[in-house]
């Protein structure tokens, strides 16, 4: 079976951090670029960040740019997303995503054949 599962996320004050952990299985999970979205309430879903699988580029959302870092373990199957610094704008549910090839695609306008059921991270004092 096909899935990705998310987990890490939670409630942290402004300013504080969180680790998101997208664990995969089912597939050959180094074979494809990983992404990272969120969907806040009444707002469209946004691309957050994505890895590469051969080159390890990265590419992140101008809004957590320099806040958030995107990273894999092909050994073990597991994308993370740290987070610092957070905003109340960040609260979200928080998804992971599989792209459908290996190469992260500009703008967060790929395919994505297999999502996670998302994990909440709300920021507030």
């Amino acid at each position: 079976q096909l899935q990705v599962v998310e987990s890490g996320g939670g409630l942290v004050q402004p300013g504080g951090s969180l680790r998101l952990t997208c664990a995969a299985s089912g597939f050959t999970f180094s074979n494809y670029a990983m992404s990272w979205f969120r969907q806040a309430p009444g707002k469209e879903r946004e691309g957050v960040a994505c890895i590469n699988t051969y080159s390890g580029l990265t590419n992140y959302a101008d809004s957590v740019r320099g806040r958030f870092t995107i990273s894999r373990d092909n050994a073990k199957n597991t994308v993370y997303l740290q987070m610092n610094s957070l905003k109340r704008e960040d609260t979200a549910v928080y998804y992971c995503a599989r792209e459908n090839t290996f190469v992260c695609s500009g703008n967060f306008r790929g395919r994505y054949d297999y999502w996670g059921q998302g994990t909440q991270v709300t920021v507030s004092s």
